[in-house]
């Protein structure tokens, strides 16, 4: 069932992804910045509807893999859907067949109290390795795709997980040795939380379980020097109606705030845990970064809802009439190493934002820029999406931003770091136009705007996590 956009920014939501193969990306204004080598991949749902079903969350999409490649002054792009198990048997069938994050399993009753394995989607962000791109979706396994050509190779198992072992879709890269952090959070009586230090190649090379208290929600943590830090928001699934398929993940989840904030900081070598602490109840998707204040204290930031209506708010963005309002704000946090305390806290900005990150030279080090996207000012929660990119400057705690402009809406901005200069790149839709392009801005002139517009063939419809890679 294709929904009728009440607002311009939805076509870049409801637009069911085109596969195109690779082809020049024409110029819109500017010139490609000299010497640009190098990769930008972007992942997201690619699909929302099959025939006149819809799917029941923003986060059930079929993950699709934008690659622009950049060389010799030239830019290709091509899409691809991931091909995963799932979502080559609904090909087949021509409709949905499986539960997932907002989906129970569809048909009789029968049917959906016996449902069939919770679908990958592979639709949610990207880690470009050496010799392959993992597509990664936190319930399970990642794909691995081949880098240049985006064709699914098949899942990759990191040589320590089975097909539906978690691996979450937010991995640190240490910019130094290049050995990657990630987790998972396996089901069960109490949750597991799954942690994995891996070779620069993708290896996993130690795994530690942890045991938590009761089913909660962790979708992103962060480093901070020779640390991890898990902020563990009060949310809880109850499990007995999702085991009888009678209500969808998303649905089963619940906000608890009586439970507080829970707070793991864990040694990133051995990866045991070495301090617990607790703080107020609030809910968070992402972070942007964390680094050593000193030997006691750590800082991070993080985008910090005041509940978890955001998750409401993203479920009603796919049916094209949200209803919940629900504001995220750039935090910072400091807590203390010796008690596990939070010791301070700050907002950063009033406004409205999310998909905050830093370049990925200073991740888990200090750093100076935390970039995000925005809503422009006295935008509606409910009728706009974010149309500005905003950059806090640590050394002077103050904002600047570039508003994209009446009908452009943008999504996260990735950072460029290459020898001849740092850039920002960010997919834009275009309403005007009805056509999605890629914005290219010098990281320290940014809000001058971009030095490039490139047109994609098709609308690409707005996901979640894109990464540089330079090759």
């Amino acid at each position: 069932m294709v929904i009728a956009p009440a607002y311009p920014w939805q076509q870049a939501i409801f637009t069911t992804a085109i596969e195109f193969d690779a082809e020049p990306l024409s110029l819109l204004q500017g010139a490609i910045p000299a010497g640009l080598q190098g990769t930008f991949y972007r992942n997201g749902p690619g699909r929302l509807h099959r025939g006149s079903q819809r799917v029941g969350h923003w986060f059930d999409g079929d993950g699709a893999i934008l690659a622009v490649h950049f060389q010799d002054g030239t830019a290709q792009g091509l899409l691809r859907y991931v091909q995963t198990k799932g979502y080559q048997a609904e090909e087949r069938a021509g409709r949905y067949l499986f539960p997932n994050y907002g989906m129970t399993t569809p048909g009789l009753l029968w049917e959906r109290l016996f449902g069939k394995n919770v679908k990958n989607c592979a639709n949610t962000s990207i880690l470009p390795l050496s010799d392959r791109l993992l597509a990664l979706w936190e319930g399970g396994a990642p794909h691995q795709l081949d880098r240049q050509s985006l064709h699914t190779l098949g899942l990759d198992t990191l040589g320590n997980l089975t097909p539906t072992t978690p691996y979450s879709a937010h991995p640190k890269r240490d910019p130094k040795t290049g050995e990657i952090y990630n987790f998972g959070v396996s089901l069960g009586r109490n949750a597991t939380l799954h942690l994995y230090r891996s070779a620069p190649n993708g290896t996993i090379k130690k795994r530690v379980d942890v045991l938590l208290e009761g089913l909660p929600l962790i979708h992103d943590f962060v480093m901070a020097g020779r640390y991890l830090v898990f902020l563990i928001p009060p949310v809880r699934l109850n499990i007995l109606p999702l085991m009888f398929n009678l209500k969808s993940y998303s649905e089963a989840l619940e906000w608890q705030p009586d439970l507080g904030t829970q707070i793991l900081i864990i040694d990133r070598e051995n990866l045991e845990i070495i301090q617990r602490g607790e703080a107020p109840a609030w809910f968070q998707w992402h972070f942007a970064n964390g680094c050593l204040i000193d030997e006691k204290f750590i800082r991070l930031q993080l985008v910090r809802y005041a509940d978890f209506s955001t998750n409401e708010y993203l479920r009603e963005v796919s049916t094209g009439h949200p209803l919940t309002e629900a504001p995220g704000h750039l935090w910072e946090l400091e807590f203390n190493l010796q008690t596990g305390e939070l010791n301070k806290e700050t907002q950063l900005t009033e406004r409205n934002c999310e998909f905050p990150v830093v370049p990925d030279a200073h991740l888990g080090q200090s750093w100076r820029y935390t970039y995000c996207s925005m809503k422009r000012v006295g935008a509606s929660l409910l009728t706009e999406i974010d149309s500005v990119i905003g950059c806090y400057d640590q050394s002077n705690q103050t904002w600047q931003e570039f508003d994209c402009g009446e009908g452009y809406y943008c999504m996260e901005p990735v950072h460029i770091s290459y020898a001849d200069g740092d850039y920002l790149i960010s997919l834009i839709f275009n309403s005007i136009q009805a056509q999605s392009e890629l914005w290219i801005f010098p990281a320290a002139q940014f809000t001058d705007g971009p030095c490039c517009q490139l047109r994609l063939p098709h609308i690409v419809p707005f996901g979640f996590h894109g990464k540089w890679a330079n090759f």
